[in-house]
């Protein structure tokens, strides 16, 4: 059984193939992704590695967790499942403090 592992603190020119070889030296790597910005493709300074193994994962974990990667302190901890989102709208309507965002004679907004 594969283990997730979360690996925060990457730098910001981290891809995925960095990522897999800084893990492959502690063990058989089956992915590994960097996640990246969806406008930008800037890494957004995190990923995750999946191992096939257990006990070399832990190992990894053990042995990467606060280590350096140019320059930058890794946190490598084990990845705990991803919450779940309402994934709707936030509700209501937007606005702001004053009302209606119209210009002159619109009702809204002061009048002073």
């Amino acid at each position: 059984m594969s283990k997730r592992i979360y690996v925060g603190g990457l730098p910001f020119s981290a891809n995925d193939e960095q990522l897999s070889a800084v893990f492959a030296a502690h063990g058989s790597v089956t992915s590994a992704k960097v996640i990246t910005d969806k406008f930008s493709g800037q890494s957004r300074g995190f990923g995750f590695v999946e191992m096939a193994n257990d006990a070399e994962a832990m190992a990894a974990i053990e042995k990467l967790n606060g280590s350096d990667m140019e320059g930058r302190k890794l946190t490598v901890n084990e990845a705990r499942p991803m919450e779940a989102r309402d994934g709707g709208s936030r509700g209501g309507r937007g606005g702001g403090f004053g009302g209606g965002r119209g210009g002159r004679d619109s009702g809204g907004g002061n009048r002073w």
